[in-house]
């Protein structure tokens, strides 16, 4: 899946950045709980369950079949999280960014209590909402969690620069590749300390940019007046 130009706005890169950190961290605990399947990353998942499929091994190609419908519902969830706070003239970007902190709460809370199985699906849910956070018209516009479409679009702007185009455009789309690395590269390091509970790690800063974007982001964007 191809990933829109991010909004030339450096606050809106900036929150992509972030949350493309948060969703590697958050992917490197769950792939080393669920031992090689992604909570973010689906393709890999689609992958494994093609391969498991047709080689017979039903427990790999199960468990990604169940990693991926929860996943999607984490995506339906986000979905119809902005519907019905579009239309309800609420701020929508704060909206989403509550659910994904409450879901990983959540799952930090699981992790302590040694319920790895619920953990992990509270993080599947999070991580399929937090796509949502950059949907216009019903169309995910940034894609957060999956950085194929990324590296393609800054493959397409190097390619552009040597015909004449801005020799910077492709940055906007490396800044979300490193920021996905760097948040894995983290979250394994983190794991290798803590554990799954250093899922508390992403949710607590998580919250506190909900709040830093209720603050910034929504309260500073005019909301159209309700007939």
């Amino acid at each position: 899946m191809c990933v829109v130009p991010i909004d030339d706005s450096r606050r809106m890169l900036s929150l992509a950045v972030v949350l493309a950190v948060l969703a590697g961290y958050v992917d490197a605990l769950g792939f080393i709980t669920l031992g090689g399947f992604f909570v973010a990353f689906m393709s890999g998942n689609l992958t494994r369950f093609s391969v498991g499929f047709a080689e017979g091994t039903w427990a790999h190609a199960l468990t990604a079949a169940a990693v991926i419908a929860v996943f999607v519902l984490g995506t339906v969830l986000g979905a119809v999280i902005v519907h019905l706070t579009d239309r309800r003239n609420l701020p929508v970007k704060t909206t989403v960014l509550a659910a994904v902190s409450s879901l990983l709460l959540a799952g930090s809370l699981a992790a302590s209590l040694d319920a790895s199985t619920v953990a992990v699906g509270a993080m599947l849910l999070a991580m399929g909402a937090e796509n949502s956070f950059f949907q216009r018209d019903g169309e995910v516009t940034v894609g957060l969690t999956y950085m194929t479409g990324a590296l393609v679009k800054m493959g397409h702007r190097l390619a552009g620069a040597m015909f004449g185009g801005s020799p910077w455009a492709w940055l906007r789309h490396f800044a979300l590749w490193i920021g996905l690395v760097v948040g894995a590269i983290t979250g394994t390091l983190a794991h290798r300390w803590v554990g799954l509970e250093a899922l508390w790690f992403a949710a607590v800063p998580a919250t506190a940019l909900t709040l830093l974007v209720h603050r910034t982001v929504d309260r500073a964007t005019p909301r159209p007046q309700s007939s």
